[in-house]
């Protein structure tokens, strides 16, 4: 469709969806439906929470000594319950306080300090201290202080404390990624993964305590990869890197967390980043916006299939498609993306991918059936179980549902804190 014509035709439809009370009353009910769906089902008498089927049931097979519970998924899920308890559902404090329990009493540890990546009932099959999961550490126990929770402080404090004394590189201004329980690095690598989810965080730890420190990490973070790298690469985002920061444009590592090539779901993501980052920082780094239109017009531009629909896991450096299979994240990040650029910018372009993604999850992705999101689909928009299995936790569809409802400066907690009485009406 011409440009031209699709400024007539946004003309003719009148507001955007999200000043609509009644896409707005749809998003609420998405996110009422996602958390009636994973509440309290993956809730584990044992500490932590469930892995959960396609079915939205727990996972009949298991280890003898418990389920494996990954450091990042405890977090999410903090952070999810932190956010169904301000908006009024019933049990969501329950299991945050569920979360901080397991995440203060197993996953730290209490010897050498940190959080290990893996746990289950009785160990730590997985003793390693990752970034990423440190990221999300930081993220839960912000949430949690937002909402008030008695041991949000103590929790926030010792994640600080770890992050800045064992992860971050004040020389470069990023964190570094992987180490052994008792703190010895066991590999080279650099990634933007970690740093990209750490940004997230520290802008949640800034709203959260008025510390100036938490914004000037993000922000130096936000200066490397995006104003550095990307910029270099002709608005894609490298993900790869030695530990001089020189990207590394042939590794091939884990497939969930660090795919080769480049991922046009992270784009999208730090495009909806760099706009939150931008306002907190009072609009005073100029070239945020701009790259954050560009992160989100290059990511939809090759990462998008125009035949069938929704966003190639990972591309090849020269733009063509590698995993063409289609994830939920992607099309969440896109979603929230393209709605707080709605709100910085009049280019309707925006406009008609906020809808178009939305279109596309909503036939392809929600499951209807079963309830919750599929996590993948292959190249023919069928679902599959290659990377991720059953239904992932709350964190990446819950806040495609609820970041349209608000304005773009600040994360959703902070938002869900102030007054709630135009959640329908803009």
């Amino acid at each position: 469709m011409a440009e031209d014509t699709v400024k007539e035709w946004m003309g003719s439809q009148g507001e955007k969806w999200t000043d609509q009370p009644f896409h707005r009353l749809w998003l609420l009910d998405q996110a009422r439906t996602l958390i009636d769906f994973f509440q309290p089902a993956f809730h584990n008498p044992e500490g932590g929470f469930f892995a959960m089927d396609g079915t939205g049931q727990r996972y009949s097979s298991v280890p003898a000594n418990g389920e494996l519970r990954s450091l990042h998924e405890t977090t999410r899920m903090v952070h999810c319950s932190a956010i169904g308890h301000m908006l009024g559902m019933p049990g969501c404090a329950g299991e945050l306080d569920h979360g901080m329990q397991f995440l203060w009493n197993r996953h730290r540890d209490t010897v050498n300090g940190g959080y290990f990546w893996g746990v289950d009932d009785v160990g730590a099959p997985d003793p390693t201290k990752q970034a990423y999961g440190h990221a999300f550490v930081l993220l839960a126990s912000a949430s949690a202080k937002v909402i008030g929770y008695p041991d949000a402080d103590r929790m926030l404090e010792d994640a600080t404390d770890v992050l800045t004394t064992r992860f971050w590189d004040s020389v470069v201004g990023a964190t570094t990624e992987e180490y052994l329980q008792d703190w010895e690095p066991f590999s080279t690598y650099r990634g933007q993964n970690s740093n990209m989810h750490l940004t997230e965080a520290l802008m949640a730890a800034y709203e959260a305590t008025q510390d100036r420190m938490y914004l000037d990490m993000a922000q130096k973070i936000a200066e490397l990869i995006i104003n550095t790298h990307a910029r270099e690469q002709t608005w894609r985002v490298a993900e790869h890197f030695d530990t001089a920061w020189k990207v590394d444009r042939d590794f091939v590592g884990d497939p969930m967390f660090r795919p080769a090539g480049t991922t046009p779901g992270h784009s999208l993501e730090w495009s909806r980043l760099l706009i939150q980052l931008w306002e907190l920082g009072d609009r005073a780094h100029d070239w945020m916006l701009p790259a954050a239109e560009a992160l989100f017009l290059a990511a939809c531009e090759q990462g998008w299939d125009d035949e069938k629909g929704g966003f190639y896991y990972t591309l090849n450096w020269d733009g063509t498609p590698d995993q063409t299979d289609r994830y939920w994240w992607p099309c969440s990040e896109g979603i929230a993306a393209a709605s707080v650029l709605l709100k910085v910018s009049d280019d309707v372009r925006f406009e008609l991918w906020y809808r178009r993604i939305w279109s596309f999850t909503r036939r392809h992705v929600i499951d209807r059936e079963n309830g919750g999101w599929f996590p993948e689909l292959d190249e023919n928009l069928v679902p599959v179980e290659r990377v991720f299995r059953g239904k992932p936790d709350l964190y990446h569809s819950i806040q495609a549902c609820l970041i349209p409802l608000f304005p773009t400066h600040g994360s959703l907690t902070k938002h869900l804190q102030g007054d709630q009485s135009n959640l329908l009406t803009g």
